[in-house]
């Protein structure tokens, strides 16, 4: 796991030209802050679910919460892109940290990602991996790089400080599987050498890999590698997501100029 640097992050900092982008959290609690800064949307039902299209400057943008769990989180992605024909997909929300150097309330966004619980291993293949797709899905560098520069400028701006804030990059696992107890989270590591856990972005990741659609995971951690936490979750996840929700727009405001 390493910080986001911010002469990196510029020469991956390409604004590209999306007329639609799909946002995505795990729970409703993780998008109302987000809708309420666009009060002008129309939700529309779709495979049991809502998915709220949102004009915003030159482009349209369309938020839904998945579900939790990777069935959920893929079949949400994939609908934003077959559907309504997003052209970059961010998915935010809340993970547990399994690295010591991540603490309550860090920002990580996911370098690749890759499926904790897929185990095919007694046909001679690797943890995690599914034969004609890969084990490790890498997210785009130019999504990463536009969420680097935010957080710089989103810190300077909400602190008052010129350092921003520290943006940690690393890699995310995914199964359907909430992590609670230390030998999992050990093997996590050791395993797949996993910064975070969760359960639905190495799905997300692996529907837009096969679209060739762009797409960057971003999660806040929620608890720290030894389970210890300060807050409730329910306290830290109202909070969490008004902070996302802001960064997310920001972002855009970045993509959409």
């Amino acid at each position: 796991m390493q910080q986001s640097a911010s002469q990196d992050s510029q020469k991956s900092t390409i604004t590209p030209n999306y007329q639609k982008i799909g946002i995505i959290g795990a729970m409703q609690e993780e998008i109302t802050p987000l809708l309420s800064l666009f009060p002008t949307h129309t939700a529309q039902a779709m495979g049991g679910n809502v998915y709220y299209e949102i004009p915003y400057k030159n482009a349209t943008l369309y938020v839904a919460y998945s579900k939790i769990g990777k069935v959920h989180s893929a079949m949400t992605a994939t609908t934003m892109i077959a559907h309504f024909g997003c052209e970059a997909i961010i998915f935010g929300g809340v993970a547990g940290a399994l690295n010591k150097d991540l603490k309550i309330g860090d920002i990580l966004i996911a370098t690749k990602l890759c499926q904790h619980d897929v185990d095919i291993s007694a046909f001679g293949h690797p943890l995690g991996f599914i034969p004609e797709s890969k084990l490790f899905i890498e997210s785009s560098k130019i999504l990463n790089g536009i969420a680097s520069l935010v957080a710089q400028e989103y810190g300077a701006q909400s602190a008052g400080t010129k350092e921003g804030i520290l943006l940690k990059e690393g890699v995310i696992a995914s199964g359907d599987e909430f992590v609670h107890n230390a030998e999992k989270k050990q093997w996590l590591i050791d395993t797949f050498g996993a910064d975070a856990v969760e359960m639905e972005g190495a799905s997300v990741a692996v529907v837009c890999d096969s679209f060739g659609v762009p797409f960057c995971v971003f999660r806040s951690i929620s608890d720290s590698a030894d389970g210890s936490a300060d807050v409730s979750f329910d306290e830290f996840l109202d909070s969490s997501a008004k902070i996302c929700a802001e960064f997310v727009k920001k972002m855009l405001d970045k993509i959409l100029g």
